[in-house]
């Protein structure tokens, strides 16, 4: 299946970093947080990705045209740096497309701005790339075929530190729930999609707004609960919670290494 990656929001709620790089090519360890995604999506058999592409754009050409394989690849020097022999390679069997889809468009415009590279193909993925996980990938597309439904995403309970308020009418407190006990569900941004999905989305809409409205009304939604590792790169905390996980050998988004299927 080919994954549609949008990669052109301006990062705004991580502004440490997008006045330099657009938010999918802030670091995580020594690969951009993109990189991570789209190995996560390789380990699974998926390597066919159309890059939707937007704020800084030309940052992300420019990473892949000029791609360092030691850098994340164990290699030997010899000849006094004359030559290089890669002792495994990650990105060499990837197809990469790369779409301007507009500075300001929002996710419904981007993908219908990628529709026309996904010609022939019956259903597909796609994602907000700003999120790192240990999901099973397999078992969201098993249960996406099982539920023959237009459209699935993946729903994880909230990471946040704050309390919901219960109120019994206007003004007066109830009660405090952190948001974690609440019983919430919240969509992660990793998505299955049948073609049919352009059907619902009309010129200038988001896509999780007025077309997924639709495909409640017509009973073509469904989700995929996630109860393990998921964490988005919204913030600066959440960037620094990232970066100390990696440091720790902890990097539980990093399934390609520890085995996970």
């Amino acid at each position: 299946m080919k994954v549609v990656l949008f990669c052109g929001g301006m990062g705004m709620r991580i502004r440490e970093f997008s006045d330099l790089i657009p938010k999918p090519m802030v670091p995580v360890g020594n690969r951009p947080i993109l990189w991570n995604i789209m190995r996560y999506y390789a380990h699974y058999g998926h390597k066919d990705f159309i890059l939707c592409l937007g704020y800084k754009g030309e940052v992300i050409k420019e990473y892949f045209l000029n791609y360092r394989e030691t850098f994340s690849n164990d290699f030997v020097l010899s000849q006094g740096g004359k030559n290089v022999e890669l002792l495994n390679s990650d990105i060499h069997d990837w197809r990469i497309t790369f779409v301007d889809t507009g500075l300001k468009s929002n996710i419904g415009m981007r993908l219908k701005a990628a529709e026309k590279y996904l010609d022939g193909e019956t259903e597909f993925l796609a994602n907000y790339t700003d999120g790192l996980t240990d999901l099973p990938l397999d078992k969201v597309i098993e249960h996406f075929h099982q539920k023959d439904k237009i459209a699935s995403f993946v729903s994880v309970k909230p990471s946040q530190s704050f309390d919901v308020v219960k109120m019994k009418n206007e003004d007066d407190v109830e009660g405090l729930v952190h948001i974690t006990k609440h019983g919430l569900w919240i969509n992660a941004g990793f998505f299955t999609f049948k073609k049919e999905i352009f059907d619902y989305i009309k010129e200038g809409e988001e896509l999780v707004y007025e077309p997924f409205k639709r495909l409640i009304a017509n009973g073509q939604v469904t989700t995929y609960k996630h109860d393990g590792f998921f964490l988005a790169m919204d913030t600066f905390k959440e960037k620094q919670e990232i970066d100390d996980m990696s440091a720790q050998g902890n990097a539980k988004w990093e399934v390609w290494k520890n085995g996970k299927k």
